[in-house]
């Protein structure tokens, strides 16, 4: 029996284990009660924040890059397009791969392309293979394909797909890539492609060019053809297409665990393009056989000429497309294709650049040989006068009536110390209207009816009214063609009011020996003069169309500024251009107006180089073609240009027609 004592203890025991066994209960159900609080709140809350993280965390996305969309001429010939090709990649499925295993990977892979491949093309080493394979990652992320080879035959390919339990991580893929038709058309137009790695340090548009971009579709892979230059850069974002995606599961070393999961690229759009294939061969060869022919035959017109480079733009008067644009020599843009090399660079750098629309240096690797020779940018010689005379009526400085005695020469400046402004070849024309002023080429008339008489009206005005006439036809001003690097050329004439006088100016600017534009300024503004002063956006672009043929833009012709003048004003000049002697084009079947040009200019030693500069429209009673032709270092344009324009006036009335339709 228990004493007093004891049964006190014992009853205090119990209340304190009773206690203790209250307070852990209460702890425990607290503790469960934070655990089940804490889940539903990672459940309900925060579960689709961890559930993309754990999708992130365990998958890894390798953007695919898009196919190209085309690039066709008027009537469908493909100039630039995008072929598929079957490349084998490699994509390492254990990180841990000795050296010795990769090598026997890779000599396992040479005996089946030596066995199964092309036999034209240089065979692959191991080395190269092994070196292709990147075991250590030192330039592609450890989950990435590697490229081992392009250009799959059908046997590689058959092998390759059958035998893949034996080629652990090897994967066939098919590809991209940018061809160029061989004909080489319209290369410096149509422009060429590289790698963004290649291209995002040099080019605006591709700074930065995946900063905040959010879309997975858009962003740009550092390996994917990019356009650089011409139409390829201008329509790029057309061009491009969509990304594709190639999902991996992977662990948390980065190892892939499970199949792919692929979402396809998707091709950009076509653009189909003013310029007619046939036309733009035919001015291309016209070019370069006339270089020809004047370099080996020279007449006395030509005697001192040596070309190098010529250029051309045909361009229609209705509706601004450009039919044909040749800047020669040219070269083959697929030397870019996987990078061009030291040698490649070194033997087309001068010619890649498009001469029509910017100052281009004739294609000479010796500096001062180079400096000798005139650039794609020359005076505008007599190609200027009928909108000289334009400008001279316009002004009142002369009627269509007005009379002026050509003496071969116009003198200005103080008495004793008079400059002289001869004719070609001092030629005294006599009594000359306005239309004959054009007819028989005189300096001296534009200089002194027109030129000196501006600047006796207006002083140093003049240069500004001057500099007002000449933008408004396309001249000093950008064409509107949106071309990269377009250049609105060089308004000499402010530049002669400091070395001379504002009298000087005008009076040289009069007759074409004060500014210098490009080919497509002067296609420009033969065709302003043809419309009768409707100057027209250079169209390149017929329409674009995504890959299932469906219209997704068409181009129309648009005005940028028009330009009103009495009728009278354009018979004036019309009548005189009727009559300007040229040679190549003694059997013609229409009637045309046209102007010759010799430009002259000072070249490094070289004195008074002569270059051949010629507009031409047609046909007169309804101007359909417009035409301009530079040859720098040609000599007189009548005999150096002027047959070039005709083998396009030519190949237009055949293709298109000048009448409505194709004449063969």
């Amino acid at each position: 029996m228990m004493t007093e004592e004891a049964q006190k203890r014992a009853l205090s025991n119990r209340r304190h284990f009773s206690f203790r066994l209250n307070v852990f209960f209460f702890v425990t159900f607290f503790v469960f009660s934070l655990l089940i609080v804490r889940l539903a709140y990672l459940q309900f809350v925060e579960g689709d924040a961890l559930r993309a993280k754990e999708h992130e965390n365990g998958s890894k996305g390798i953007p695919v890059p898009p196919i190209r969309g085309d690039i066709y001429d008027s009537v469908g010939n493909a100039i630039a397009y995008s072929v598929s090709t079957q490349s084998l990649y490699y994509t390492p499925l254990d990180l841990k791969i000795k050296a010795d295993e990769g090598m026997a990977l890779a000599a396992k892979m040479v005996d089946i392309f030596n066995d199964l491949g092309n036999k034209s093309e240089n065979p692959l080493t191991v080395e190269k293979v092994f070196d292709n394979m990147d075991l250590k990652s030192r330039v592609h992320s450890a989950f990435h394909p590697r490229r081992i080879k392009t250009g799959l035959t059908k046997e590689e390919i058959a092998y390759f797909s059958e035998h893949r339990n034996e080629f652990k991580g090897i994967e066939v893929i098919e590809e991209s890539i940018r061809q160029y038709s061989k004909d080489n058309i319209a290369v410096q137009l149509v422009g060429y492609t590289k790698k963004l790695s290649g291209a995002v340090g040099s080019i605006d548009k591709y700074k930065g060019i995946n900063d905040n971009q959010t879309d997975e579709a858009l962003k740009y892979v550092e390996t994917e053809q990019v356009g650089v230059d011409g139409l390829e850069l201008l329509y790029q974002d057309e061009l491009r297409g969509r990304n594709g995606l190639k999902e991996f599961p992977i662990n948390k070393d980065s190892l892939i665990i499970g199949p792919m999961k692929l979402t396809k690229p998707i091709k950009g759009h076509n653009l189909y393009l003013t310029i007619n294939t046939k036309i733009q061969l035919i001015a291309q060869q016209a070019i370069m056989d006339q270089i020809q022919e004047i370099r080996t035959t020279p007449n006395e017109f030509q005697k001192d000429s040596h070309p190098t480079t010529g250029y051309a733009v045909a361009m229609e008067v209705k509706t601004g497309k450009v039919v044909a644009m040749a800047s020669m020599p040219d070269y083959d843009p697929s030397l870019w294709q996987g990078g061009i090399s030291e040698k490649d660079w070194e033997s087309v750098q001068y010619f890649m650049s498009n001469g029509t629309i910017r100052d281009v240096q004739p294609p000479y690797a010796d500096d001062k040989e180079r400096s000798i020779h005139p650039s794609s940018f020359v005076n505008l010689g007599s190609t200027q006068k009928p909108l000289s005379v334009l400008v001279g009526l316009n002004e009142k400085l002369i009627t269509p009536e007005s009379t002026f005695l050509d003496k071969g020469y116009f003198a200005f400046g103080g008495k004793g110390h008079e400059t002289q402004v001869n004719n070609a070849s001092q030629a005294m024309n006599g009594i000359l209207k306005p239309t004959m002023a054009i007819a028989k080429s005189s300096n001296a008339f534009m200089a002194g009816m027109i030129g000196n008489a501006l600047y006796l009206r207006d002083g140093p005005k003049g240069v500004d009214i001057w500099d007002g006439y000449m933008k408004q036809f396309g001249l000093g001003v950008t064409t509107g063609s949106e071309l990269p690097n377009e250049s609105k050329g060089k308004t000499n004439y402010y530049e002669e009011i400091k070395s001379g006088s504002a009298q000087s100016a005008l009076i040289y600017a009069s007759f074409g020996q004060q500014a210098k534009y490009s080919t497509l300024q002067l296609a420009q503004y033969a065709a302003t003069l043809a419309s009768h002063g409707k100057r027209l956006k250079p169209q390149f672009v017929n329409e674009i169309k995504d890959a299932d043929g469906k219209l997704v833009q068409s181009y129309q012709s648009k005005v940028l500024n028009t330009i009103h003048f009495p009728d009278s004003y354009w018979k004036t000049i019309e009548d005189g251009m009727a009559l300007v002697k040229v040679k190549g084009f003694d059997d013609f079947g229409y009637n045309f107006y046209r102007k010759t040009g010799t430009s002259q200019q000072d070249v490094g030693s070289r004195k008074k180089v002569e270059n051949a500069v010629f507009i031409a429209y047609a046909p007169a009673e309804d101007p359909v073609l417009a035409v301009a032709v530079v040859v720098p270092d040609g000599g007189y344009g009548g005999y150096a240009a002027a047959p070039i324009a005709r083998k396009i006036f030519d190949a237009y009335d055949s293709e298109i027609g000048l009448m409505g339709t194709p004449r063969k």
